[in-house]
């Protein structure tokens, strides 16, 4: 078998008496497009952010494309990359001058290139002189996402990657992702609180409640396990704890 693109063990994360992550284990495969769900609070962001090396686990292990993030995160992060419509990028440079810095930070070669190819797709052109703060949300989005593609990663982390967005751009966006994911084989792993869009997009979903892993499945299998007719059913279900399934084996 493909040796896993995310490999966590025992991953936990404390803020003074507050655990905001306890004990999560699990493995996304390469070329995968996995959603990462929960309601606010359950711990997507703050495990996100640990596998991105950005927040130190209070205990546990991560692996990224077999690489030790605790021990040689520099090793990785060349082939990954991340988008949030939360995280904003500085306002004063322009789009060109942002794809130009993020770029460079990648050691992308044909730097120039690349941007007029993301500017092409992603429709970027008349934005590239612009500030990004002057932005709309939705052109911020199509920026951001062109930072987040620049070095054309192998695994893509996303939190909410169409929040705030209109449905048509929301569903340009998520149409444009499926086919970076298959044009390049790339692993996505995506929080979202848009059950449209993991029916859409996912293959695979894992379900956080209160800092833990409480369940996996496609979204067929959840639907089904959950007796439910939506995911956005089924993410109610376990935000509110109601009738959780008994598994027969421990989410991984």
């Amino acid at each position: 078998m493909a040796e896993p693109v995310i490999q966590v063990e025992g991953l936990s994360k404390r803020f003074g008496e507050v655990v905001a992550v306890g004990g999560v284990s699990f493995s996304i495969a390469p070329g995968m497009v996995t959603a990462l769900l929960g309601g606010n609070g359950a711990g997507k962001t703050t495990t996100l952010g640990m596998i991105m090396g950005l927040v130190t686990p209070t205990a546990g292990s991560i692996h990224v494309m077999g690489v030790d993030m605790l021990k040689n995160p520099q090793a990785a992060l060349a082939q990954m990359n991340f988008s949030s419509p939360y995280v904003d990028l500085p306002g004063r440079l322009s789009v060109e001058q942002l794809l130009l810095t993020y770029g460079r930070l990648y050691g992308v070669r044909g730097l120039r290139e690349r941007i007029a190819e993301l500017a092409r797709d992603l429709d970027l052109g008349e934005l590239l002189k612009r500030r990004y703060s002057t932005l709309s949300a939705g052109q911020k989005t199509r920026a951001a996402l062109a930072k987040s593609l620049i070095n054309r990663p192998r695994l893509l982390l996303l939190d909410e990657p169409t929040a705030s967005l209109d449905p048509d751009t929301g569903d340009w966006v998520r149409r444009y992702l499926s086919a970076y994911q298959e044009r390049h084989g790339a692993a996505i792993l995506l929080a979202s609180h848009n059950m449209v869009e993991v029916e859409r997009m996912a293959c695979d979903v894992l379900m956080m409640q209160k800092g833990r892993m409480v369940d996996r499945g496609s979204p067929a299998e959840l639907l089904a396990r959950y007796g439910r007719t939506t995911m956005e059913d089924v993410f109610l279900a376990v935000a509110r704890g109601e009738a959780m399934p008994a598994l027969s084996e421990p989410v991984a």
